[in-house]
């Protein structure tokens, strides 16, 4: 039997007003009805297999949503994505980056324009959430900068602020400090 709507907003609300054809079909909602209410203007869609409830107010990290929504929601945010995330840095990446898993080298997948993919088998522990979405934990995030050699003034600026605020201790971040201390 059908859910109700209901359902479907409740889903839309945890995730910033967007769902995925998957989760409405596992919510009792055939395709058929996900177009009928594209057309009545309730829903837009977004892009294939992802739509967004019209009604719904805006978040800012709307395009994350729908990369997170568009990976199966298997993408964690990371590197220089991660750091403005977190608020470590003033950095504005032109790219959204995301670590998959490992394994996902071998898939043939079509990545968004703007999304720079990442393969590593992320341990729980490395993984947080921000708002609705996954994200690297801070440590994390720092050695995986220095790994992908950010700019060296973005990284000491998330170093200072990270340690400052208690996110990590200097210990953790050691991959950052020898890339930071110019022993890359």
């Amino acid at each position: 039997m059908p859910t109700s709507w209901d359902d479907l907003h409740a889903l839309a609300e945890s995730q910033a007003g967007y769902f995925t054809t998957a989760q409405a079909g596992e919510l009792g909602r055939l395709p058929q009805n996900l177009r009928y209410h594209v057309q009545r203007g309730n829903l837009r869609r977004v892009r294939r297999g992802i739509y967004r409830l019209t009604r719904f107010p805006p978040s800012d990290q709307e395009d994350l949503v729908v990369v997170w929504l568009w990976s199966g929601r298997e993408a964690v945010f990371s590197h220089e994505t991660a750091l403005a995330m977190h608020g470590l840095s003033d950095l504005l990446p032109s790219r959204v980056h995301v670590t998959v898993p490992a394994d996902w080298t071998a898939r043939r997948l079509r990545w968004p324009a703007n999304v720079e993919p990442h393969y590593s088998d992320l341990e729980d522990h490395e993984i947080t959430w921000v708002g609705e979405l996954p994200v690297t934990e801070p440590a994390r995030t720092l050695n995986d900068c220095a790994e992908a050699e950010v700019q060296r003034d973005k990284l000491a600026q998330a170093r200072r602020e990270g340690l400052a605020r208690g996110l990590f201790v200097a210990a953790a971040i050691w991959l950052a400090a020898k890339y930071l201390d110019g022993d890359s």
